[in-house]
């Protein structure tokens, strides 16, 4: 299928390690002309880390963006030269200190269309086991295990804030 838009010109707004703001001029669908700002990010891989015991470990993460506490599922950014089950198991190690027995990718989503072209990859790793976590300075969590029922319950009465770990749970559900 074809875009009803014409881009017009591109050039990148601002850029950081993580992402950049790329800003197009475009002709609408009507023929006026507009604007569009895009966040262009390399994609990101979450984490359904489920261990022997069926429990998920999910993270109580304080989000400066939000100013907020939210539960999440273990995820982070594409590295340069990293495929997304790579991004994946080096999350999981980093936010719980896990590794998993076996992976399966369960699909994936972008995870906010409208301002950004952000490619979730989901996984789910069972048989995870816990040991020393490796978090970044800025990242405040802490982690918890729970019964995966109460963790789906958590996804479906949107007690899981963030939308991404709330869908990729499940996503993984017919998996587990």
């Amino acid at each position: 299928m074809t875009s009803p838009f014409t881009t017009l010109s591109s050039r990148i707004a601002w850029a950081c390690p993580w992402y950049n703001i790329r800003q197009d001029k475009l002709l609408l669908p009507d023929g006026r002309p507009g604007e569009y700002n895009v966040v262009q990010h390399p994609g990101a891989a979450w984490v359904v880390p489920v261990t022997p015991q069926g429990e998920v470990v999910l993270l109580w993460h304080y989000r400066y963006t939000v100013d907020d506490w939210c539960w999440e599922l273990p995820a982070g950014g594409l590295k340069p030269n990293h495929t997304p089950l790579q991004t994946a198991q080096e999350e999981l190690r980093e936010e719980i200190g896990g590794t998993a027995a076996t992976w399966q990718e369960v699909g994936w989503f972008y995870s906010s269309n409208g301002i950004s072209n952000e490619k979730a990859h989901i996984f789910l790793a069972t048989g995870v086991t816990l040991g020393p976590t490796a978090h970044e300075p800025a990242e405040v969590m802490t982690l918890h295990r729970k019964p995966l029922a109460e963790a789906l319950h958590m996804a479906r009465t949107a007690q899981i804030n963030d939308g991404p770990s709330a869908l990729a749970l499940i996503l993984a559900e017919p998996y587990l």
